[in-house]
């Protein structure tokens, strides 16, 4: 199929699929004889299983990895629940973090007033 076909069954935009090819993170397409990129069934999965992955947070880099697992049909799943493990892990610092600075506005936004006064413990935080 061609790179527009592949790219809307893998729900990506065409120049990401492109971009993902010429980086190598899925192999080249081949060429039809007026040189456009041909792709089949397995580079679509990859797309997918891509896609996917970079939902969940992982940079490209990281998605190599799991990539490989994918394609290695002698993987074990300790593996691949390894890196996934890890990426929780970083999901749950994060929503902790975010958590954090959601109380600390929650909390200033509370406190202000919200008047026609210029005194603002926002204000007052942030400078």
């Amino acid at each position: 199929m061609n790179i527009s076909a592949a790219s809307k069954a893998a729900g990506l935009p065409v120049k990401t699929v492109r971009y993902y090819a010429d980086i190598g993170l899925v192999q080249a397409p081949s060429r039809s004889d007026a040189g456009y990129r041909t792709y089949d069934d397995a580079s679509v999965r990859k797309l997918v299983f891509i896609r996917r992955s970079r939902e969940f947070g992982f940079t490209i880099e990281e998605c190599r990895e799991p990539l490989g697992l994918y394609q290695d049909q002698d993987r074990t799943s300790a593996e691949v629940k390894r890196i996934a493990s890890k990426r929780l892990e970083e999901i749950e610092e994060k929503q902790r973090e975010l958590q954090s600075l959601h109380d600390e506005l929650a909390h200033l936004v509370t406190t202000c007033r919200g008047d026609h006064m210029p005194d603002c413990p926002i204000i007052d935080y942030l400078g």
